[in-house]
């Protein structure tokens, strides 16, 4: 039997209920505008080379039906900005060619309704390598840690193929918080100290392989952003307390979950969740406790905790022996921001359905 949220705390059985319904569809029902709830990603997993098909997942959408979506691939820098769109590339798939060498991938998604229009991106793809055997990238690099000041980040090198042996450089870097730009921070090595330098921006690694071939690059997933150790915000004074949001109809919003690692390729390693917080306003919100689990329950469900002075919450969860490793699955998890002492069907709380994918090795 699964274990329920308690009373006061998450939701009530119908409420929970109804989210799992919204789940089952890649578009629930609001009357609003279109609204990304969870981010589209490239779901197949290989080697991005040229030649090989790369497939995207649209995410899923909440906003008043019916609801369009529309798809776009676009071809980047080695910095996975500066972006254009791939001449009649509109697809859920996309075989990759000998332009894209050099170059990174993003799937991009627009929804559209009565309301309105918004438009979502995936993750970039490691650079496409112009040479057979050549280092090309497998699953992408990952950072751990907590993005606040003083504070030490970890970075892997991701999974890579070509002909060894491979050897690897990886490069820190800060971005701004909606990650449009970003510049190195001078430090190489996995390891990275935060520095005061960092608050308000997001940290990333670089990654660099080298072989007899050639070399390619990619790219990890950025932190939150970063968050001074004495409690001040990252949010460049855009951050409010819990306490403070409403009462002129503020709720809170569950504004972004970052699984690490994405896909989840072993059941023995914890998966690292960022969790951001933010009110309709568009402010981070501190000291909103925020409940997390699976659906079904697949993985341990931390403790609720509250978010810190930059609006997030880090949860390190454990996959159990029943959680699904297959190639284009998505485990799916709800989370739930809310203010203590709220009434449980009221109050200000927001809540989201998200998904990680999963890979077999």
């Amino acid at each position: 039997m699964q274990r329920m949220p308690s009373p006061g705390v998450a939701l009530t059985g119908i409420a929970l209920l109804t989210a799992l319904v919204v789940a089952g569809s890649a578009i629930g029902r609001s009357q609003a505008k279109p609204s990304n709830q969870q981010e589209p990603f490239i779901s197949s997993k290989i080697a991005v080379v040229v030649g090989a098909t790369l497939t995207g997942n649209q995410g899923s959408w909440n906003g008043t039906s019916p609801i369009t979506l529309t798809n776009q691939w676009l071809r980047c820098n080695k910095d996975a900005v500066d972006c254009s769109k791939i001449k009649n590339a509109t697809g859920t798939s996309y075989t990759i060619v000998k332009d894209d060498a050099g170059h990174t991938l993003r799937f991009q998604v627009t929804a559209k309704n009565s309301e309105g229009s918004e438009t979502a991106e995936s993750n970039a793809t490691g650079e496409v390598p112009g040479k057979a055997n050549a280092p090309a990238v497998v699953s992408s690099p990952t950072v751990s840690g907590n993005a606040v000041v003083g504070q030490q980040l970890t970075a892997t090198t991701g999974t890579w193929q070509g002909s060894s042996p491979i050897t690897f450089n990886i490069t820190w870097q800060h971005c701004n918080s909606a990650v449009t730009s970003c510049s190195g921070t001078g430090k190489k090595g996995n390891s990275y100290t935060v520095a005061a330098a960092d608050v308000g921006k997001r940290i990333r690694v670089r990654v660099e392989a080298q072989n007899s071939v050639g070399k390619s690059s990619a790219l990890s997933d950025t932190t939150a952003v970063v968050a001074n150790s004495s409690g001040g915000g990252g949010g460049g004074g855009n951050t409010v307390k819990v306490a403070d949001v409403g009462p002129a109809g503020e709720r809170l919003t569950v504004d972004k979950v970052v699984f690490n690692p994405n896909p989840v390729t072993n059941r023995s390693v914890p998966i690292r969740v960022t969790i951001t917080v933010k009110d309709t306003k568009g402010r981070l919100v501190q000291g909103a406790l925020v409940f997390f689990r699976s659906t079904p329950i697949v993985t341990s469900t931390p403790t609720d905790a509250p978010t810190g002075s930059d609006g997030t919450v880090t949860y390190n969860i454990q996959p159990r022996s029943d959680f699904p490793i297959k190639n284009g699955f998505s485990v799916q998890f709800f989370a739930k921001a809310y203010r203590s002492g709220d009434p449980t069907l009221a109050g200000i709380s927001g809540t989201r359905l998200v998904q990680v994918a999963t890979h077999k090795p």
